[in-house]
């Protein structure tokens, strides 16, 4: 760097010197494809920044040769860039020679450069979130039903055959609202996600041969969604990402993108999906080096997403493999005791799994050096630095958390905890209790939802609304009562069973009465109430009870408020309900920009007790850290399959598909010549089964490291009977075994 002044070198240097084991490689890559495998805590967002930072010194880097950054979030790109350009101007230099940008956000600019060739001209298509209920996935459904009248047969006989007619009316129309949808949705992003189409999937159904032709089903359903989305000129995320990997697979446009980038930096690349590592590998190819300029950070052990994404942690353990990796072991955050209960239960899951299938990478985390620049770096542990403990029972529990929350920040005010739980219902259930507790305490007890982006909101309105415009169609009241359900104001239940027949649920009689079951009746009650409050209340203020209704936070009742308003702005003198829902439904395709918080500083204030999902908390960390009802079927529980979809049998077509796709992608990758046999239903069902436990103990192993000082963990002897239609007070407990991983590390602890 001899064209720096001395001054900028020694900043430069001073930032080098603070680097830790695997950050120093990352910070002295030039060129070629590097992996950087990094433990929680280690500091690889700001090694990634660091490293940065010194590329763009040593090789000038200006407008026209950029070094690309990618990561995943907008809030993630928004903090690395900050850095970036926090450090390029502490050393006096220009701020200039890179992008950060979202995969997605990259991807669409690569696309609309383009559009005669991906075939995405934004003026002309709109771009839309797909999911299960999504407009275009029930009318794929729908087509499909219609064209094939003897494979949906086939499914409505399911295990048995079933004459009686209400039991047949059952069945279709789960068929229809439920399983199918389900089917669809996984399938298509599972198969864009890896590049695969319908005649893909229609090879590999012949291959499989079942008694469902299930992947028969999923190539049908996928190519009418193909079809209805072009029809509307309409888009989907994936799309994104391969118009952009068709303009770059064009080699005059390949190499005039090529010649712009000098390398390609991904943070977070255990998130990633095939189809993403290999829009990212074409972008960092050097025609004159006939190199791969790709750096790749991540930690396989983090990636709990695995089991409803494409983002497999097989293909970044396998990235690592294939390249240089040097890997970030040292990490800051947690005491000692913390980092060896971190290091028991990855070294005990890694046993539990077949190293074939790269579902973990081991390796330990390692206290930093005495040196390290960090400040309190690895803390002195609170107490032995890991509590394990056996309540009575799980009120037994929320009266131990409260306790000891109650000692830890009356005498530390300045520090945080967390509770992270793995289900909304535990995170409610404890939120009440140390609310009324602590509703005099000096300290917060703050809930927050599974993510704060309000977006859902005006879907869940919606949903509602159209019920209470059509309640006896089968479709608007299955949509509400699962909105109900995602809200916990009703009990999970069989939904189709109790959308089948709208009249008999709402206004049953003496001679045909409902079941005379708690969450049945509860569930009635409650669409009664709504529907009493469509006649009864006047318009204006018929979205405001239903934001009561559903419980919403004060962010979420802002963003109701801000619904209002717009609504309001452009309903005409004459106000209906058709006309409200015709307004909804442009917000939703349109976007609607929702009210929201700085979520990171609002979950980790000091002298507050956050509680949230295990899968909220990654990136995050406290003081102290609780995690409670650590039992065999939550961490690792068994895959789940609805009753609706019973008659079917012990496995769901949608995470059969999945795992069948995913064997499929794995083979064409390996050796064609690989003899393996492809799973039947059954044999799909057990490897979705072996996903589902192994991320399970991912999951675990993140909100573990989110511990700094305390970590404290139980299993009480007796807990819900079912969470899902747990309700204090109400709901029996039953015994239930402490989950395997945590008697693995009481017991060496």
């Amino acid at each position: 760097m001899d064209h720096l002044s001395s001054s900028q070198q020694g900043y430069l240097r001073d930032l080098s010197a603070g680097l830790r084991p695997g950050q120093v490689e990352l910070a002295q890559w030039q060129s070629g494809a590097m992996a950087i495998s990094a433990v929680p805590g280690s500091g690889k967002s700001h090694a990634l920044a660091i490293a940065a930072v010194l590329t763009l010194a040593r090789q000038q880097l200006h407008q026209q040769k950029q070094l690309l950054v990618v990561t995943f979030t907008r809030s993630a790109a928004s903090s690395i860039k900050q850095k970036i350009c926090d450090h390029l101007k502490e050393a006096r230099l220009p701020v200039l020679g890179f992008t950060v940008q979202t995969l997605h956000g990259l991807a669409l600019q690569i696309a609309n450069r383009h559009p005669d060739v991906s075939g995405l001209d934004l003026e002309r298509v709109t771009l839309t979130h797909t999911h299960a209920n999504h407009p275009v996935v029930r009318e794929a459904v729908e087509i499909w039903i219609q064209d094939n009248e003897a494979l949906f047969q086939r499914l409505l006989e399911g295990d048995r055959r079933e004459d009686e007619e209400t039991e047949r009316l059952r069945r279709q129309f789960a068929l229809r609202t439920e399983i199918l949808p389900q089917l669809a949705q996984t399938v298509i992003h599972e198969a864009k996600s890896s590049n695969l189409q319908p005649a893909d999937l229609w090879y590999l159904g012949e291959k499989l041969g079942d008694r469902y032709s299930v992947m028969d089903i999923a190539a049908g359903l996928f190519e009418q969604y193909q079809g209805l989305m072009s029809i509307r000129n309409l888009i989907d995320y994936d799309d994104m990402i391969l118009g952009a990997l068709r303009v770059l697979e064009v080699e005059e446009l390949q190499e005039l993108w090529q010649t712009q980038i000098y390398g390609v930096f991904e943070d977070e690349a255990q998130d990633s999906s095939p189809l993403q590592e290999r829009l990212l590998t074409l972008l960092a190819g050097d025609r004159q080096t006939e190199k791969t300029n790709l750096v790749r950070v991540g930690d396989p052990n983090q990636a709990i997403n695995s089991t409803f994404t494409p983002a497999d942690p097989f293909y970044f353990n396998r990235f690592c493999e294939q390249v240089n990796c040097a890997e970030i072991q040292q990490a800051g955050r947690s005491s000692p005791p913390i980092i060896e209960a971190a290091n028991q239960l990855l070294n005990w899951a890694g046993q539990e799994s077949s190293p074939q299938r790269r579902a973990y990478r081991l390796q330990n985390i390692a206290p930093v050096a005495a040196d390290d620049p960090q400040p309190n770096a690895n803390p002195e542990p609170v107490g032995q630095g890991v509590e394990i403990l056996q309540p009575e029972d799980i009120y037994e529990t929320v009266d131990l958390i409260g306790d000891r929350l109650k000692a830890l920040l009356t005498e530390n005010p300045e520090h945080n905890a967390a509770i992270l739980v793995r289900r909304h219902r535990q995170g409610k259930f404890i939120a009440d209790i140390l609310k009324e507790r602590f509703r005099q305490s000096s300290f917060q007890v703050y809930e927050a939802r599974d993510g704060n982006n309000n977006s859902q909101i005006p879907a869940e309105i919606y949903q509602i609304l159209r019920f209470l415009d059509r309640p006896h169609s089968p479709d608007c009241l299955q949509d509400a009562l699962k909105v109900l359900g995602d809200r916990q104001q009703i009990a999970t239940q069989d939904l189709s069973r109790l959308a089948t027949y709208p009249e008999k649920f709402l206004y049953p009689s003496p001679l045909d009465p409902l079941p005379d079951q708690p969450q049945i009746l509860e569930a009635r009650a409650l669409c009664d109430r709504l529907l009493k409050a469509r006649w009864e209340l006047p318009h204006h203020q018929l979205i405001p009870f239903l934001a009561m209704t559903l419980d919403y936070s004060g962010t979420e009742l802002a963003t109701v408020q801000k619904l209002s308003e717009r609504i309001a702005q452009e309903v005409t003198d004459k106000k209906s309900l058709q006309q409200t829902l015709s307004i909804l439904q442009n917000l939703m395709r349109d976007g609607f920009k929702d009210i929201d918080e700085d979520t990171d500083s609002a979950y980790t204030r000091k002298n507050q007790v956050t509680i949230l999902t295990m899968h909220k908390a990654k990136g995050l960390d406290w003081d102290y850290v609780f995690v409670p009802f650590l039992h065999e079927d939550e961490i690792s529980g068994e895959a789940w399959v609805p009753n609706a979809a019973k008659f079917l049998g012990d496995y769901t077509l949608a995470e059969v598909a999945r795992a069948q796709i995913r064997q499929f992608v794995h083979r064409q990758e390996k050796d064609s010549s690989d003899e393996t046999a492809f799973l039947d239903p059954k044999g799909a069902w057990n490897e979705a089964q072996l996903l589902k436990q192994e991320e399970e103990y991912r999951l675990l192993y993140v909100a573990m490291t989110r511990a700094k000082r305390l970590l404290w963990l139980s299993a009480a002897q007796e807990t819900a009977f079912s969470w899902s239609v747990f309700q204090p007070n109400k709901s029996s407990l039953k015994a239930k075994e402490m989950s395997r991983a945590l008697q693995h590390i009481r017991t060496h602890c």
